[in-house]
C-alpha cells in the first residue's frame, strides 16, 4: 500500500469518526440557560473545535491501526467478509 493510499483510507476514517466525536461532550445554549438572540437553542454554548480535532484523531488512528492490521498484516478483504455471512 503506498502512503497516499494509507493517507486516504486515513481520511475518509477521520471524516467519519469526525461525526460520531462532534456531540461528546456538548453543552446546548439551552442546557445552559444562555441562549443568545438570533440563534437556535440547540446551538453549542461554547464549541471547542481543538478539543474536537484532538478526540477525532485519537480515535481514528486507533480504528486505522485496527484496519491496517486486519487488511494488510492478517489480509482478510472483503471476500473473507462475505465468506462469513452467506456460507452455502
Amino acid at each position: 500500500m503506498s502512503l497516499f493510499s494509507a493517507f486516504a483510507v486515513y481520511f475518509v476514517i477521520w471524516w467519519i469518526t469526525l461525526f460520531a466525536v462532534l456531540p461528546f461532550g456538548l453543552r446546548t445554549q439551552e442546557e445552559e440557560g444562555e441562549v443568545v438572540p438570533g440563534t437556535t437553542a440547540s446551538a453549542p454554548h461554547r464549541f471547542r473545535p481543538w478539543r474536537v480535532i484532538f478526540w477525532t484523531s485519537l480515535v481514528a488512528a486507533v480504528v486505522f491501526a485496527a484496519w491496517y492490521v486486519v487488511v494488510i498484516v492478517a489480509g482478510y478483504g472483503l471476500e473473507d467478509l462475505s465468506a462469513l455471512f452467506w456460507t452455502p
